[in-house]
C-alpha cells in the first residue's frame, strides 16, 4: 500500500477550495487508503478555513491544518515537514487554485517507479508573460548560485520520494520564500534520479493571486541572500 501525502497551501482560496477538493480527492482515493489529502489554510483573511472544516466529515482522507500567515513557502516546508512526521512514502505538492490538472497526476506515478523525483515542466503558462519571465529570471539565479540549469525551477506538481526530501529539507530556512526552487537545484546538483513531465497550467480559477509582481521582486532580493548561506549549508551534504 502506497502511502501518498498529497499537500496544499491555501491563503483566501474560498471560491476555489471546494472544487480542489472534489478534484483532488478521487485521486487520493485511487492511490490507496493510508494516502492523505493534507490542505494547510495559512492564515486565510477570507471563508477558506470554514469551507475547509466542512468538508472534512465528507472526505475522510482530508487533513486540514491551521496556522498563522507566514507565505505560500513557509507553508509550503510547513506542510513538507508535517508529511515527513507523520510516515509518508512519497509526497506530492500542489497548489489550490485549480491552476493544475489532477488527472496529469498519475503519469507522475507511474514515472516515480524509476526516478526519485518527479517534476512539472511548465512549457505554457496560463498565468501571464510576467510570470515567465520572473521564472526565467529564477533558472538564471539557480544556475549562477548552484552551477545547475533546469528546465522549470519551481513549478508547483511535483513527486518526491520522503528519503530524498528529507535529505535537503534540513537546508532551508523555516520561512524560506522558495523551498520548491532550492529543492529542485538540490535534486539536480546531487545527482538524484529526476525527470520533468510537461504539465498544463491553467489561468487561476478564481479569486485574486496574493503574490504581485511587487511582492515578486521583494521576495527575489531576499532569496539572493539566503541562496549564499544555503549554498555554504550545502557543503555539509
Amino acid at each position: 500500500m502506497n502511502k501518498i501525502y498529497f499537500v496544499l497551501p491555501a491563503y483566501n482560496e474560498e471560491e476555489n477550495i471546494e472544487e480542489t477538493i472534489k478534484q483532488w480527492y478521487p485521486v487520493v482515493e485511487k492511490v490507496g487508503s493510508d494516502s492523505r489529502l493534507v490542505i494547510a489554510n495559512d492564515g486565510s483573511k477570507d471563508g477558506t478555513l470554514a469551507v475547509l472544516n466542512s468538508l472534512k466529515s465528507t472526505y475522510p482522507q482530508l487533513i486540514v491544518l491551521d496556522k498563522k500567515n507566514q507565505g505560500h513557502g513557509a507553508t509550503v516546508i510547513f506542510l513538507y515537514k508535517y508529511a515527513l512526521s507523520q510516515g509518508a512514502e512519497y509526497i506530492f505538492q500542489t497548489d489550490s487554485d485549480g491552476q493544475t490538472d489532477p488527472n496529469e497526476f498519475f503519469a507522475f506515478w507511474e514515472a516515480s517507479q524509476n526516478y526519485d523525483c518527479v517534476l512539472g515542466c511548465r512549457r505554457v503558462r496560463g498565468d501571464g508573460k510576467d510570470r515567465k519571465f520572473v521564472e526565467n529570471v529564477l533558472r538564471s539565479y539557480i544556475f549562477l548560485f548552484f552551477k545547475v540549469w533546469v528546465p522549470d525551477a519551481n513549478a508547483p506538481f511535483r513527486l518526491m520520494k520522503a528519503s530524498v526530501l528529507s535529505k535537503y529539507l534540513p537546508l532551508l530556512p523555516s520561512d524560506f520564500n522558495l523551498p520548491n526552487a532550492v529543492l529542485t537545484a538540490c535534486f539536480s546538483k546531487f545527482h538524484e534520479r529526476v525527470k520533468y513531465i510537461e504539465i498544463t497550467f491553467k489561468p487561476r480559477q478564481g479569486g485574486v493571486n496574493s503574490i504581485n509582481i511587487k511582492k515578486i521582486i521583494k521576495i527575489g532580493w531576499k532569496a539572493v541572500s539566503d541562496f549564499w548561506v544555503i549554498r555554504k549549508k550545502m557543503g555539509n551534504i
